[in-house]
């Protein structure tokens, strides 16, 4: 029997470029019971697929800190009650430390408390709460942290960038004027060749190579510890070799110029693109962040026949839930009590509120516009639609797209590669290079190869991917474009056929009543809908419910039939105000003996629509017409031609008949002699249809509800789903439109062509960058302090292009 694999996302800190992600890849590959690992510089996590019963967290910790990294870690302090002694202490610590992503536990029997250090992604502050009481001890006191571990580790570290290069500067700037000074022969001679000027210098300088660049001697020797390269290894190399140069020169050991200030310069010109990029790469989670804000902090609930506020996380299936005009709702549920309009904008992308009465289903994060409402909660925690939504994005985010594969490869032997180029620029410029007009030939050949140490960036190509993936299924989750992985997002941008289902995708799926004709003075329309409705009241047939729903919608009120008799396949016989009525399909009007005089025209007109024609008869005589349609979406007709500007061949495909099909498709803009509408199409022969189409060469995307066309969406290059929300983690699509607006998919290939877009622009500047410059540096054409300087804002280019998709019109 195979064993069960878990999925589990782990926050990494400390990963400065392509080199750390493989790094880490490469050692928690190591773990008995890790099956995969896939690692997201952009979003700072690591995915991995795990045997729990092999792997603990604990272990996770120690092999991510092994290879030189962390986790960003959070903390939980609670007070507990019901500790008799010391063995329940040791009895909770126990259960404490079993659970999957606790990495230590500390039962204080003497405090009465608990101090529990968890790995925020894999599980919550409320599932220790709960884990405390289930041990059967009691939460008395609850000291979590609110704060989210994995921002609060972005700050700190944005904020300690920022005090490096405060440092950096103030020493940096004096040590840079001095030394140009110098060279332009503008101090006096006499301090220009003082000694002490030197040691001014150096004392300048040396905090800044030791203080500031600490963490990229420290980031150096991590990955060499772990025989690998990255740019920690560049930056150290090369400042240490301007910096240690100059030492033997100030002590008169060599002859030659100094390069403290080459140094110094170096490392803040770096320091502040880190301190830039941090910032940046804080913005790309933005749309996370909106999601996360929805989640409101208290809940209205009633027990025990109080009304009391209680966290939202504790919240349970059942509770009663009530909420106000202007607050948000908490978590899932069904409305038992009241009517309201509910606004689901950042949940499904549609700008119009939702009424919702008794019966409704209402999401939590949606705003409660008008009206009170009382629900009960039917999805609390992770299972919420809002948790989903924010899990999904997050995995997206943390994927790679396919288009990523080249720049990992690269990636791989960059920094090696880079170290092989300096070296060889090191010995051919002392070897083979021109008499220097000034200076010594090694001093020449160190400077070159300091300037191609600098220079090569392998962040940039390690972030031009993950960066616009992060902010474009971002952008996504913002319009109710649910994109499931990288993959999704970048496949999305190359289909050029997109096959619609008909029901419940370009229709509404529910017959409505169209036409309503009365032919008896007698029997006005108000009347004759009045009677139909009546009898159809106690029908289940779709199209008797159509007739009912225009009479609630109508105001009309109904009155029960005495006698009640349906005619399979045809319609019903009832008795209703003391009338004796017959409605259904002409065929059986016509085999109780009611004439259809008079009506043959509007019959033949409303079938050549595509309608479905209920015919009712009263008192032995014809009276109405329902012409009853499953009609079209609002949006369908926009979205089929936003469709047709993209590009893109849209195909509509049906069961239905051939005269509804193409009622239907020129309805929205569609042509049965282009091939654009197909019908008659068996459930099950829908993937063929797929199928047939893939073997034109097409490239096909298939658009359905998720769960009756699953084939097709599986068979095709890209499944595209209708949701409701509630269904989102069942969808059987990697992308899920939140909303029922079919004008979502021509969005959807629109980001994605414009996320595309912008990882072929990323990765051109990062690749076009190094392949240009290194060269550059290694001719001597390049100084090490403008390598620096083009090193340290090219991450900043490639991040600041990725968050320009914010701003991507899609409509």
């Amino acid at each position: 029997m195979a064993e069960t694999t878990r999925h589990l996302t782990l926050p990494i800190t400390g990963m400065t470029c392509a080199n750390c992600v493989s790094t880490v890849e490469r050692n928690l590959k190591k773990l008995d019971g890790v099956q995969a690992v896939s690692v997201n510089l952009a979003t700072e996590r690591a995915s991995l697929e795990i045997l729990p019963d092999r792997v603990t967290s604990p272990q996770l910790l120690e092999r991510v800190r092994r290879a030189g990294y962390d986790l960003a870690l959070g903390e939980a302090r609670f007070g507990i009650g019901r500790l008799s002694d010391d063995s329940d202490a040791r009895r909770l610590e126990r259960a404490l430390a079993s659970l999957e992503g606790v990495v230590e536990s500390s039962v204080s029997f003497a405090l009465q408390s608990a101090r529990i250090r968890f790995i925020p992604t894999v599980i919550a502050p409320t599932e220790l709460r709960a884990a405390i009481e289930h041990a059967g001890f009691e939460v008395v006191q609850s000291g979590e942290a609110d704060e989210d571990p994995e921002a609060a580790a972005r700050r700190r570290e944005s904020a300690r960038q920022l005090h490096l290069f405060r440092v950096a500067l103030a020493l940096t700037i004096p040590l840079f004027g001095l030394s140009m000074a110098r060279d332009l022969g503008i101090l006096p001679m006499a301090l220009a060749h003082s000694p002490a000027l030197g040691w001014l210098l150096f004392a300048l300088a040396t905090p800044v190579q030791f203080y500031v660049g600490r963490q990229y001697y420290v980031g150096a020797w991590k990955a060499l510890r772990n025989r690998s390269a990255n740019m920690d290894v560049l930056i150290a190399m090369g400042t240490s070799a301007a910096y240690g140069y100059s030492i033997p020169v100030l002590l008169g050991w060599l002859p030659g110029h100094l390069y403290f200030e080459t140094a110094a310069v170096i490392l803040t010109l770096i320091v502040l693109g880190k301190y830039l990029e941090a910032r940046a790469k804080g913005r790309t989670s933005e749309a996370i962040k909106k999601l996360l804000a929805l989640r409101p902090r208290l809940a209205r609930v009633v027990r025990r026949g109080q009304e009391m506020e209680v966290p939202a996380e504790e919240v349970v299936v059942g509770d009663q839930v009530i909420v106000r005009p202007g607050e948000r709702i908490p978590v899932d549920g069904r409305v038992v009590d009241g009517r309201s309009s509910i606004d689901e904008s950042m949940l499904t992308g549609e700008s119009m509120p939702v009424e919702k009465t008794t019966g409704d289903i209402v999401l939590g994060g949606t705003l409660n516009r008008l009206g009170s409402l009382r629900f009960e909660a039917t999805r609390v925690g992770r299972e919420t639609a809002l948790a989903q939504i924010i899990r999904l994005v997050e995995d997206a985010q943390a994927s790679k797209a396919p288009i990523q594969k080249l720049a990992d490869r690269v990636s791989e032997v960059f920094v090696p590669g880079v170290i092989l180029v300096a070296a060889i620029t090191f010995v051919a410029w002392l070897a083979f290079g021109p008499p220097p007009a000034q200076d010594s030939a090694f001093t020449r050949a160190l400077v070159n190869m300091i300037a191609v140490l600098v220079i090569a960036c392998p962040c940039a190509m390690g972030l031009a991917t993950p960066t616009a993936v992060m902010v474009g299924t971002g952008r996504g989750a913002e319009r109710g474009i649910l994109f499931k992985s990288g993959e999704a997002l970048e496949r999305a941008g190359r289909v050029d056929t997109i096959v619609l289902d008909k029901t419940g995708t370009i229709t509404r799926g529910q017959p409505k009543v169209t036409d309503l004709i009365a032919w008896r003075q007698d029997l006005p329309e108000a009347e004759a809908l009045r009677l139909a409705a009546s009898a159809e009241k106690a029908s289940e047939h779709p199209l008797g419910e159509a007739i009912v729903a225009m009479a609630g919608e109508r105001g009309v009120a109904l009155v029960a039939p005495q006698e009640f008799q349906a005619v399979s396949g045809h319609g019903i016989e009832a008795q209703v105000a003391g009338r004796r009525l017959v409605l259904g399909s002409p065929r059986l009007l016509a085999e109780r003996g009611i004439s259809l005089d008079g009506a043959a025209a509007d019959v033949e007109r409303l079938q050549g629509e595509a309608k479905s024609v209920v015919l009712l008869g009263v008192d032995g005589s014809l009276a109405a017409a329902f012409g009853i349609a499953d009609t079209v979406k609002e949006g369908s007709r926009e979205a089929i031609q936003s469709l047709k500007q993209l590009g893109l061949r849209p195909v509509m495909i049906t069961g239905d008949n051939w005269a509804t099909a193409e009622a239907i498709g020129r309805a929205i803009g569609l042509d049965k002699a282009r091939g654009e509408v197909r019908a008659e199409v068996l459930p099950g022969d829908k993937a063929a249809e797929v199928r047939r189409l893939q073997g034109q060469g097409r490239v096909v995307a298939m658009v359905g509800d998720g769960i009756n066309d699953a084939p097709a969406l599986a068979q095709a290059d890209l499944g595209i789903a209708l949701g409701s929300g509630t269904d989102v983690a069942i969808a059987a699509a990697p992308v899920t439109l939140m909303g029922s607006d079919l004008r979502g998919v021509p969005e959807a290939i629109m980001l994605s062509r414009g996320t595309l877009r912008t990882i072929k622009q990323n990765l051109f500047w990062a690749f076009v960058y190094n392949i240009l410059l290194i060269p550059a540096a290694a001719l001597g054409a390049l100084s090490p302090i403008l390598a620096a300087g083009a090193m340290a804002f090219s991450s900043v280019f490639v991040v600041t292009n990725s968050l320009r998709l914010r701003g991507l019109r899609t409509r």
